[in-house]
């Protein structure tokens, strides 16, 4: 009797609660519906239709599953079953037929355009409701784990590396993609697969050339940082070739120029060049597979390589002995030299060095900060801290530009063309040198995952004292192709929040025996203390804003009931704490603002302090702050929340809009502030927050909530059978969800241009 299921899930649900018992008890559903799926089980992908009415369609679907798995760098299952549920026949296909077409790049998803597919017969169609011995023949099908394997190309050599590095901790890139074409003679695992040798056929390419626009993503993500430049997409440096063509018609008559370039990977800046125009470029790469590539893509075409040649020193544990363009040994340069003393030879240097900083969440993160700043143990940082003062100098992308100007540009009509964040000149003032042009790229297209703003900029050998710059703006749409946004003006920044805002002010009556708290807002529980632990009655809390910057908002952004453990900010104090609310709400700017040109361009300052101060005296800005004090009160980076302290004290939230056990510091204040509609709807709002929230069950009438508190201790929720959140308080959290809307709509209206006005943002 055929089933009849009303839907493909149905029919799954009942093909896998069948089978999967006799196949590995241990295997869950969830386990196997991976990658959009039906099914992978062992070495098989299953593909469910209700009735197939079309195999070739339905086959089509399955192989462009495998295609985006082979991408991925996951293993491809030697059988295809396409199952049809009504009818309970299963075609039977090998992928290793198919591995042309599995083998494809295809685009949208899997199940649309599959018409006009031809397929082989299915090597076996099993009816598995009428026959034991099919049923029998399934079930051994399902408790295979062959695969077929597959080919490396340029497509899949990003997924299959990463594979490789996660699964090989400690892995170098020499032993995915080593060969034997060099002095040095290193297999890698491409070549002669043994981790990978039941997924993937030893690539036989006689180079890795075809890989070398991909070549600096093959790698882990410090290490690829700490070595080289970001792929730089095809328009990009298609467009920053401009600035290198204004560089070149400033070389005075009659003089030769180089073009240097000092990471230049695998020549990515270099490839669209004229002829003429690589006969001038001087080039090194200190990673040793970039330098193979180089050397075969363009050894021919520039005027130098750094080395030239390739000895039997010259790979240096993954590295080019003598390309270390940190090292004294790579300014003493022989070749390099003799054009820097050369005053009729016009230096232009055209660089995208690496970004990295290893003060960065994503080096603690990893725990590998120390492992990956052995950069900062070079003879230009060295030197760059004789001179350089601050944060600056744990920027590697900064050594990069400030030895440009240290030791390879010397005449004003010398030029730097550098792909770099804009926090270099806007923050850090890194060089006062005069600008020429430049352009605002999405640093999303340069393999990271991040939008967010790079700056190419042309910058001549001569010191200028600039106050802002003007920047055109480009994105790249799917097709690679250019999309220009409106010219971005860059402001310089002067001072920091911590230079004049912070309160510094010290009280008699300060106690040091006050809470730890951690970014959550609960007592902090590790070993890790750099802040006194202050107590006063007239502390609110504890804020801390720092970095002028937005790479990681939500670390520099805090505000708690008591010292945050490991410190960077101040105490918030009952006399002036409207004042400094101003910070806590710029630094919630980029949350709330996520477009590319918003990201490393706009940032905190202090700048216009001379003149809030004044609008604070004079008390002309009340009712702005009295919105701050509302907007602070709702958002919910605002982590202050009531407990109980283990130092035997209660702390009651004072910047809190719960007024159940009597008025609060803000409410009190807030009675001040000029309502208008939007300000009511958000006090209406909150109050169905708070009646909800009251109906809870671990509702405590003692304390006095935030909205974090809320959405921390009682918006709780559990996870159903199919890994979904169902909240407990369904009512609650679409209240909050709606006051999120609210607060965010309600900041950028009423709360940032203040922000912009005085300057906190710029």
């Amino acid at each position: 009797m055929p089933n009849h299921f009303s839907n493909e899930v149905d029919g799954q649900l009942k093909f896998y609660q069948d089978y999967l018992p006799l196949v590995d008890n241990t295997l869950k559903t969830d386990d196997i519906l991976t990658d959009y799926t039906d099914g992978i089980v062992n070495g098989n992908l299953i593909e469910f239709k209700v009735v197939i009415n079309d195999i070739n369609s339905v086959l089509f679907q399955a192989i462009k599953y495998l295609s985006a798995r082979r991408i991925k760098g996951k293993e491809i299952p030697k059988n295809i079953l396409l199952v049809s549920l009504t009818n309970e026949k299963i075609y039977v296909f090998d992928s290793q037929d198919y591995l042309t077409h599995i083998e494809k790049v295809y685009f949208g998803g899997a199940s649309v355009k599959t018409a006009g597919f031809s397929s082989d017969a299915p090597l076996e169609v099993l009816e598995y409701g009428q026959s034991q011995l099919d049923e029998s023949r399934l079930i051994t099908l399902l408790r295979s784990k062959q695969y077929t394997k597959i080919n490396i190309d340029e497509n899949c050599i990003v997924g299959w590396a990463e594979r490789f590095y996660s699964e090989n901790k400690g892995a170098k890139k020499s032993d995915f993609i080593g060969d034997q074409t060099g002095k040095v003679k290193i297999i890698g695992e491409i070549r002669k697969p043994e981790k990978l040798k039941e997924f993937i056929n030893p690539y036989i390419g006689e180079t890795n050339a075809q890989f070398h626009y991909l070549m600096d993503k093959l790698n882990d993500t410090l290490q690829k940082k700490n070595l080289g430049a970001f792929y730089t997409p095809e328009s990009y440096v298609e467009k920053s070739l401009e600035l290198v063509r204004q560089a070149i018609k400033r070389v005075p008559e009659g003089n030769d120029y180089i073009i240097l370039d000092r990471c230049a990977g695998t020549g990515n800046l270099e490839k669209l060049m004229s002829d003429e125009e690589l006969s001038h470029c001087v080039l090194s790469t200190i990673e040793y597979y970039e330098y193979k590539v180089l050397v075969e893509l363009l050894g021919d075409k520039v005027r130098h390589i750094i080395p030239p040649t390739e000895k039997e020193d010259t790979f240096n544990m993954g590295l080019v002995r003598g390309a270390d363009a940190l090292s004294k040994e790579y300014i003493n340069n022989e070749i390099i030299e003799r054009y820097i003393n050369d005053p009729k030879v016009t230096i232009i240097m055209y660089e995208n060095p690496p970004y990295a900083e290893t003060t960065s969440i994503e080096h603690q993160k990893a725990g590998t900060s120390k492992k990956s700043s052995a950069w900062k143990k070079s003879f230009l940082v060295t030197e760059m801290k004789k001179e350089v003062k601050g944060q600056a100098t744990n920027e590697l992308g900064n050594i990069f530009i400030w030895s440009a100007f240290k030791y390879y540009l010397r005449q004003p009509t010398d030029s730097y063309i550098v792909y770099s964040p804009v926090k270099y000149w806007k923050a850090q003032h890194l060089i006062n040198q005069k600008f020429l042009g430049g352009f605002a790229f999405n640093r999303k297209h340069f393999h990271t995952n991040i939008h967010a703003m790079i700056m190419c900029a042309l910058w001549s050998k001569e010191e200028v004292a600039l106050e802002s710059l003007k920047l055109e703006a480009y994105d790249i749409d799917k097709d690679g192709n250019l999309l220009p946004e409106n010219n971005i003006i860059i402001k310089r920044i002067h001072s920091t929040y911590s230079q004049k805002y912070f309160d510094k002010r010290k009280f008699i009556n300060d106690e040091n025996n006050g809470l730890y708290l951690g970014l959550n807002g609960k007592e902090y529980e590790g070993k890790t203390k750099s802040v006194i632990p202050l107590f006063n009655s007239n502390i609110l809390g504890y804020m801390a804003v720092y970095s002028s910057g937005f790479d990681n908002p939500d670390l520099h952004a805090t505000l708690i009931m008591a010292g945050r453990y490991d410190g960077h900010g101040f105490f918030l104090r009952s006399d002036n704490f409207l004042e400094k609310l101003p910070m806590f709400a710029a630094s919630r700017y980029i949350t709330y603002n996520r477009h590319w040109t918003q990201r490393a361009n706009i940032m905190k300052s202090a700048d216009g302090a001379e003149r809030f101060n004044k609008a604070v005296s004079s008390n002309k800005i009340e009712q702005d702050l009295l919105k701050i004090l509302l907007f602070t009160t709702l958002e919910t980076q605002n982590h202050m929340r009531s407990l109980y302290g283990s130092d035997g004290r209660f702390y009651r939230n004072e910047l809190s809009l719960d007024n159940t056990n009597g008025d609060t510091l803000a409410t009190v204040n807030l009675a001040k502030l000029k309502q208008g509609s939007k300000e009511t709807d958000l006090f209406e709002q909150w109050e169905k927050v708070l009646t909800e929230a009251k109906k809870t069950k671990n509702y405590n009438s003692k304390l006095t909530y935030s909205v974090y508190q809320i959405i921390d201790e009682l918006n709780t929720s559990e996870k159903d059978e199919n890994d979904k959140t169902i909240y407990n308080y369904p009512e609650l959290n679409g209240h909050l969800n709606t006051l999120k809307t609210m607060v965010k709509e309600y900041y950028n209206s009423e709360i940032v241009p203040f922000l912009f006005e005085y300057e906190f943002l710029k």
